[in-house]
């Protein structure tokens, strides 16, 4: 019998309303110690009403939310010592230096290595002497993950943590968050790039419109039993297999999912003039368009 796994975020029937705009309602969801949960959705879904709830920037409306057991609300400040917090749009002092920042964040918490500061601003190419004036947003966006990993928190809350950062720099933070994981950290990662999630998490919950739609186990969300079937034709035809479902016509191409066995579908296609086939694994993408009804 497996350990039972510490829950690190846990949400009960959490509700945050703005009146007549849209929050989230009746949030139900586990993060679980050392897990990398990903957290998917479009523009106004929900998605920074629950990070900020999360963090009590937001008060709920309705039921509660516990970080570490303890709770969000009241046990506020004793939470934040252990957690990690990268936002999605940055600010900060302008007139402040990139290292007086991150000495000023370190001091919120005890017995911050402050070589460590030093170890992530060269793994992040960043120069600490320069005033937060004078950096791209890119480098902002750098600062910010340096300074939420400076402490090495339990929790790493990360909302669009790649935005600004080029691909190199994308490839380093998912090395380092590997790292953190190993030793222990839990990270709840919100992002738009749902490659990303899915390369990277071990869990997504999808939300909808304020709700959590579905929470999948990434490892299991295709298994290869069902691909993606792209066939060009110069004609209509009239597939008759077992396994074939979701089928359109879009122009000069038949899109559908199959879930049979292959060489019969390749001999059945044998009969017709075929121009071109694509075949493909399913992936999160095609799971969250599907939720979108797209």
């Amino acid at each position: 019998m497996k350990p039972k796994k510490e829950i690190i975020i846990e949400a009960v029937n959490l509700s945050k309303n703005y009146g007549s705009a849209r929050g989230i309602n009746n949030i139900n969801l586990q993060v679980f110690d050392g897990e990398m949960f990903g957290f998917i959705g479009p523009n106004g879904a929900g998605k920074s009403t629950f990070i900020r709830t999360m963090l009590n920037f937001l008060f709920p409306t309705a039921g509660e939310i516990k970080i570490f057991g303890m709770d969000a609300v009241t046990d506020s400040s004793i939470i934040k010592e252990n957690i990690g917090y990268v936002p999605s749009e940055v600010n900060y002092y302008d007139y402040m230096r990139v290292i007086d920042l991150l000495n000023f964040a370190a001091s919120f918490h005890q017995n911050v290595d402050l070589g460590r500061i030093d170890y992530l601003c060269k793994k992040f190419n960043l120069d600490k002497t320069r005033k937060i004036s004078e950096l791209s947003f890119g480098n902002k966006k750098k600062v910010s993950i340096v300074q939420a990993l400076l402490h090495k928190p339990k929790l790493l809350i990360l909302d669009e943590p790649t935005n600004g950062l080029d691909p190199l720099m994308q490839k380093e933070l998912f090395n380092t968050l590997k790292e953190a994981k190993k030793e222990g950290t839990t990270v709840f990662l919100s992002s738009h790039n749902l490659s990303e999630v899915e390369r990277h998490c071990d869990r997504v919950g999808i939300i909808k419109e304020g709700i959590i739609v579905d929470i999948k186990d990434v490892s299991k969300i295709n298994h290869n039993t069902i691909k993606k079937v792209v066939i060009t034709t110069s004609k209509k035809i009239n597939l008759k297999v077992k396994g074939i479902s979701n089928s359109y016509y879009a122009k000069h191409e038949l899109h559908f999912r199959f879930s049979g066995n292959i060489n019969e579908l390749l001999m059945e296609l044998s009969k017709y003039d075929i121009k071109d086939i694509s075949i493909f694994p399913l992936t999160l993408e095609d799971d969250f368009l599907e939720y979108y009804g797209k």
